[in-house]
């Protein structure tokens, strides 16, 4: 039983097996035919896969080729926006925006595939510059303009807004960035930009130049109008300080183009320093020669005026050499350059009238002995009150004078009596040394002169009054002077002669008025008796109303009550023993009870 179902199990599975191996040989079949088929469809796409495969490159280039041609229309487009942006120029509140731009297109031309569009971004950049450069000058233009300060007003700087400062700041600092041939030698458009930079600092220079001129010149122009009302020493010492405010312009006006300038070298600056210190330079040299010519129309009124000048002028010369050196640079000077010095010669214009000053007072005072003889007049001699003036004009200007004097050389202001003008000597005079000269020189001629005139054109006794007023005026005047820096300069032999000239002027004083009547009282052998003695009192009593009539009409020491008062002490003193020794004497003998009499016995 067990037999005959594993048969048919074999059997069956004998069955199955040849249909699996039938079915396997049927998908042979089929297999092999769907090879078949397979080769041969892909024979039939092979040139349409190959077709495809080159319009998809095709198609990557013409998609790669569309990307760039919207760069490159993106690209023109941001030109054209840059380009219109640089062409309107900086806007209010836009510099950054303006800045970039230029900044963008600056750097974009190292990177042009082309010359042309190199040149095209070059010019863009210099329209730029000169849209910025135009920003900055009507900038400066506002800064230095407006109200100027007032006559009278001391100015130290021309104005220049803070604000306006600040707002310039950011422009002349990207101003200072851009390409130059120093800096950039291969830029197309570095030459045009530096001379655009170039025009901008000059027309600065001759804004503020212009602009410093016009707040200085009323002040200078009131200096000179009021010299003919304003105190000679005073007007001179105003002028000083007016030009030291033109100097103090100047050194902040230098400062200042350091800050502002477009351009920062040390030769640009010095160029365009040099341009703006021309008008106030024109100005001050243009008042100081107005003020020269005002004081040669007469040296004996206003030479101080000019001589204070000078000693003014002498103080600001160092300020004027440290700014006459901020204008011409260290790599552009030349030895064999011969460099202008205004102030220099200005000064030297001033020192030259100074230099007459002297000589001629001296001989101011010789020249008021041209008068007439026989005169009674008793005032004080022009000559002693301005010689007087003269000296106290002096002290308060001593270096001046000084210096003058050491130019003059030690007595050469005597020329006019004959001196031979000596050279200068091997051992230096000091200007101390020739204040106490030509002071001494003053005072003996005026001596002199007044001595000269008293003996050949005054009418004695009125000889001896005019004396007496004029040596004592000097005395009291040049000893005891205005102010005591003169004292310093009064020598010995000065106040010698000073001295003695007063003895000796007393003493023909009392001389001519009073010797007369000590000798009415005088004792005569040949004149005896009461008859006699009553004549010599007569007689002196006629001689005391003859000089007492006399001092009424020449008066003595009118402005000096001090020096009057010790002058009648002095009278008394020569004439009142002699008439109290002739009363005493004949005491027993009635004389007149005049008051005068009376007066004088005391």
């Amino acid at each position: 039983m067990n037999m005959d179902d594993d048969s048919a199990e074999i059997e069956l599975l004998e069955q199955n097996l040849s249909k699996t191996h039938q079915i396997s040989q049927k998908m042979t079949t089929i297999l092999n035919s769907f090879d078949t088929r397979l080769a041969r469809l892909e024979k039939s796409i092979l040139p349409l896969y190959n077709s495809a495969q080159i319009l998809n490159r095709r198609a990557s280039n013409i998609e790669k080729a569309l990307l760039k041609i919207d760069e490159v229309a993106s690209n023109q487009e941001g030109i054209a926006a840059e380009e219109a942006l640089i062409l309107r120029g900086p806007q209010p509140g836009e510099f950054e925006v303006y800045k970039d731009a230029l900044q963008r297109l600056n750097a974009s031309i190292a990177f042009k595939a082309s010359d042309q569009d190199t040149l095209d971004t070059a010019r863009l950049v210099e329209t730029g510059a000169k849209k910025l450069a135009q920003l900055y000058t009507k900038l400066v233009a506002e800064g230095s303009s407006g109200t100027t300060p007032a006559p009278g007003v001391e100015i130290v700087k021309a104005p220049f807004p803070s604000q306006l400062r600040s707002t310039l700041h950011p422009i002349v600092n990207f101003l200072r960035t851009l390409p130059v041939p120093s800096t950039h030698p291969s830029h197309p458009a570095a030459a045009a930009i530096l001379t655009t930079l170039k025009d901008a600092q000059r027309g600065y220079a001759d804004m503020r130049g212009t602009w410093g001129k016009k707040c200085l010149e009323a002040h200078g122009k009131r200096v000179v109008d009021r010299a003919d009302t304003v105190e000679p020493i005073a007007t001179g010492r105003e002028l000083g300080t007016w030009v030291q405010s033109v100097l103090s312009v100047a050194r902040y006006e230098y400062d200042l183009l350091t800050e502002m300038s477009t351009l920062a070298s040390p030769s640009q600056l010095a160029s365009h320093f040099g341009n703006l210190l021309n008008p106030l330079v024109l100005l001050m040299t243009s008042n100081i020669t107005s003020l020269v010519a005002f004081s040669k129309r007469s040296l004996q009124k206003y030479g101080f005026l000019i001589l204070s000048a000078y000693e003014a002028l002498l103080e600001l010369q160092p300020m004027w050499d440290e700014i006459s050196t901020l204008r011409v640079s260290t790599d552009s000077r030349n030895e064999n350059r011969k460099e202008t010095n205004e102030y220099k010669d200005a000064l030297q214009v001033v020192r030259m009238v100074c230099i007459r000053m002297f000589p001629e007072a001296l001989a101011d005072i010789k020249l008021s002995t041209a008068g007439r003889t026989g005169d009674t007049s008793t005032a004080l001699l022009d000559a002693s009150v301005e010689g007087v003036q003269f000296l106290n004009n002096m002290q308060e200007v001593l270096v001046g004078s000084g210096d003058i004097l050491s130019v003059v050389g030690d007595g050469n202001w005597k020329m006019g009596e004959g001196v031979v003008v000596k050279k200068q000597a091997i051992v230096e005079v000091s200007a101390e040394t020739l204040l106490e000269h030509f002071i001494y020189d003053v005072v003996v001629t005026i001596i002199n002169t007044v001595s000269l005139i008293s003996r050949t054109q005054r009418r004695p006794p009125f000889d001896s009054f005019f004396l007496l007023n004029n040596i004592a005026y000097l005395r009291k005047n040049i000893l005891e002077p205005r102010q005591e820096s003169l004292i310093d300069y009064l020598t010995k032999p000065t106040q010698d002669i000073l001295n003695s000239n007063f003895r000796t002027a007393k003493a023909s004083y009392l001389d001519a008025n009073f010797s007369p009547l000590m000798q009415a009282l005088s004792d005569d052998p040949k004149e005896k008796g009461k008859a006699a003695t009553k004549e010599k009192f007569t007689r002196f009593y006629d001689l005391l109303e003859e000089v007492l009539e006399r001092h009424r009409l020449a008066k003595v020491l009118e402005d000096d009550a001090e020096s009057r008062e010790a002058i009648g002490n002095d009278v008394i003193k020569f004439l009142i023993p002699s008439l109290k020794a002739f009363t005493q004497k004949h005491k027993e003998k009635e004389f007149s009870k005049s008051k005068h009499v009376l007066w004088l016995s005391g």
